[in-house]
């Protein structure tokens, strides 16, 4: 199979926070853009945000190995040397904490992943594969 981007689109509450966040924060590239909406381009996937109101997405979190995480994210696989800028950026700048978790430690599929909360409450996730090849092995 092919490598494609994907689309997603998404309900906001501010389209100008949103937009500053993806771009300022994470490094995002703007895309055609109105008042009301905002396509933004990571890493050569195109997010939709629309401006919505309110708006709820009722989740539930899930354990995998000892760790928590939310059963609603959606985020990118980068290359080490990528993943490692990303995070650094974000660590200098972001008061939360985005600590680094290994999954699959010495197993088929480890990655490391860091998750950050945009303004509407979307968690983003980073992962970056120990080996590329292993993205979807079994």
């Amino acid at each position: 199979m092919t490598n494609s981007s994907f689309h997603l689109a998404l309900p906001c509450y501010s389209v100008t926070r949103t937009r500053k966040f993806y771009i300022e924060i994470l490094g995002a590239d703007l895309g055609r853009h109105s008042t009301q909406w905002a396509d933004i381009n990571l890493h050569g996937n195109q997010i939709t945000f629309t401006k919505s109101g309110e708006f709820s997405f009722n989740y539930k979190s899930y354990k995998f190995g000892d760790n928590i995480l939310p059963s609603f994210h959606f985020g990118v696989i980068l290359n080490e040397k990528k993943w490692n800028e990303i995070h650094q950026k974000i660590s200098e700048i972001q008061e939360k904490d985005s600590e680094p978790i290994t999954f699959l430690k010495s197993k088929k599929g480890e990655h490391t992943s860091f998750f950050i909360e945009d303004p509407n409450g979307y968690v983003v996730e980073f992962k970056c594969f120990k080996e590329p090849k292993e993205v979807f092995a079994s």
